[in-house]
């Protein structure tokens, strides 16, 4: 997400919750609290990762990266790219956060109606009042602390400053290994609590900001994503109908403000989007895709990037969708339910965010001047129109896409 620190309290401006608060939820948890899983090991990290081939990642110029793709079926990797360079989380983090409050529920791992009412668009949504409220209540830092001895992670550490929990390090090799463990060594209830959220990510975030980038766009479902975001150059977010109104974080929330010095190892400066899950039936592949991208680079664009990375991979069990991925330009570039103007906006795209093109068809002429255009594309991603006016083509007609045959 791009806000990561404690949220700001609508009364005397307090960072933390109060006492009784947090008295109230530990109460909550030791009412519930049992032994720990009883599958708590560690997943084995393959003993030999010189063996990978060489990786096909095409990272694009100016993106810093740290890349791991795991194939379950076989047991190995076959991309790592940095795998083990911690990159600052921003809201993948709240994958510790989640099995952190997981691990002592009980012999059924019971999750009560208030939690859950939290801990699901934390991960569906990627909502971050509800991971302000677990990391307070639960120890800040600790949690991190906690995970990291549990789960055996090598690169991961708590934040610097404890008050942001997205400025926690983590790297991509760590992150299969926590994926790992959530497959094939947590409780059942836990591991289908965690994974059926993630399966069910929402196009928008609880911040309006589009999520479905990285693993979301490059392959077809089935998948299952946790997605992170963060950097002063990233807008307020546009997704969703315009009656939809952003939430606006200040610049702290952006690591630039207090408690943002760079450490040696994690840069909290760059603009960050990271792509995080698992790939083809049965969980087949397990991608992390970190990325950091030059200051002042637009969401739309590290949106993009992040895309032709993550493209370029070699994903066991991915099938990439169909059609054909161009460009767009302008900002605020409307997705409509029919290839007409009117009252009939489903979201809004990033600006000058790239597409994937399923077909087109001619509708309703839309003039920006000096451009005239009456055909229209149709996004099956986003299951909607935009007039190929805002497409980066030279052509109003795209020579390489089909007619819509079908669609309304």
């Amino acid at each position: 997400m791009r806000r990561f620190p404690l949220s700001r309290a609508t009364t005397g401006g307090g960072h933390r919750t109060s006492l009784a608060a947090i008295a109230a939820l530990l109460s909550l948890i030791v009412a519930g609290a049992a032994l720990p899983p009883a599958a708590a090991a560690a997943p084995d990290r393959p003993a030999d990762t010189s063996s990978v081939a060489a990786p096909s990642a095409e990272v694009p110029a100016g993106v810093t990266a740290g890349v791991a793709v795991f194939d379950r079926q076989t047991g190995g990797f076959t991309e790592q790219v940095n795998a083990s360079a911690p990159f600052r989380s921003a809201s993948i983090v709240k994958l510790l956060i989640t099995l952190d409050f997981l691990w002592n529920r009980g012999p059924d791992y019971s999750v009560p109606a208030a939690d859950r009412a939290r801990l699901e668009p934390m991960l569906r949504s990627s909502d971050d009042e509800a991971a302000d409220h677990y990391w307070s209540a639960n120890g800040y830092a600790s949690i991190v602390t906690r995970m990291v001895s549990r789960l055996g992670l090598s690169d991961t550490a708590p934040p610097v400053d404890q008050d942001f929990w997205g400025y926690t390090a983590m790297s991509a090799r760590d992150t299969v290994t926590i994926y790992r463990y959530v497959l094939e060594r947590a409780p059942a209830p836990v591991r289908d609590f965690i994974m059926g959220n993630l399966r069910r990510s929402t196009r928008c975030a609880s911040d309006t900001f589009d999520q479905h980038f990285g693993i979301a766009a490059a392959f077809d479902r089935p998948w299952a994503v946790k997605q992170g975001w963060a950097g002063s150059s990233y807008p307020d977010g546009t997704c969703g109908p315009p009656s939809a109104a952003p939430n606006r974080a200040d610049a702290a929330a952006d690591g630039t403000g207090p408690g943002s010095t760079a450490t040696a190892d994690v840069d909290l400066t760059r603009p960050a989007l990271h792509s995080t899950g698992t790939v083809g039936a049965g969980d087949r592949s397990i991608v992390a895709v970190f990325t950091l991208h030059p200051n002042g680079t637009s969401y739309g664009k590290a949106f993009t990037d992040l895309g032709r990375l993550t493209r370029s991979l070699d994903v066991p069990g991915g099938v990439a969708p169909a059609g054909q991925w161009y460009g767009t330009w302008s900002s605020l570039v409307n997705v409509r339910s029919a290839p007409v103007l009117g009252n009939n906006v489903l979201t809004r795209l990033p600006a000058g965010v790239e597409v994937l093109v399923g077909c087109q068809k001619k509708g309703q002429t839309v003039s920006v001047p000096p451009y005239t255009n009456d055909w229209w594309a149709y996004l099956p991603q986003y299951g909607g129109y935009i007039s190929n006016i805002y497409i980066s083509h030279p052509d109003n007609r795209l020579p390489d896409v089909p007619l819509c045959a079908s669609l309304p």
